[in-house]
């Protein structure tokens, strides 16, 4: 596949970036306390800097696990099909769960998942989204952790890619196309 031509502009800092993740942690680790092990899930691939941040942050003892799940391929639109590349490997029935999405968009990813989640009976289930869009909502899903709330662009950066590329930048990047 190839991309159209684009530039990235900065819309979020890294320095930003890690104090939302630092602040965020406080809060999760607070909603957890009383939990002897949380499991945190992250949804691959977006969110895999934000999670490796978020949990060397957390003051709680985490097992880390990976779900793989795709509505956007290489496009920069979500299909509205999700399909799950990657299943977790441990159990969390009877656990605490935190669902880690690097960012809610449609909804319909973040819906699938947690449906798919739901009926293997975790104790709790929570979500935290490096990033919201709310103005593209179209399901009923609700991330109880935000980090930022963005206007409808594209972004890159921070593990978030534009045809596996950009996943590096150490920042959020609003992607603008520049030509045919």
């Amino acid at each position: 596949m190839t991309t159209k031509p684009y530039t990235v502009d900065e819309l979020i800092s890294a320095k930003a970036i890690a104090a939302r993740v630092e602040a965020l942690a406080k809060e999760i680790s607070t909603h957890f306390a009383d939990t002897d092990k949380l499991v945190v899930v992250g949804l691959l691939r977006g969110s895999f800097i934000f999670i490796a941040d978020l949990v060397r942050e957390l003051d709680l003892p985490v097992e880390v696990d990976f779900m793989e799940a795709s509505s956007y391929g290489n496009s920069t639109e979500s299909s509205r099909e999700v399909r799950i590349l990657k299943d977790l490997r441990g159990e969390i029935a009877g656990r605490d769960v935190l669902v880690v999405e690097d960012i809610v968009d449609t909804g319909y990813t973040l819906k699938h998942v947690l449906e798919i989640l739901g009926t293997r009976h975790p104790r709790r289930m929570e979500v935290c989204a490096l990033l919201n869009k709310p103005s593209r909502r179209e399901t009923d899903v609700v991330a109880k952790w935000i980090g930022f709330d963005i206007p409808d662009k594209f972004v890159v950066g921070y593990g978030i890619d534009y045809a596996q590329r950009n996943r590096n930048l150490p920042h959020i990047g609003a992607v603008r196309f520049t030509g045919f």
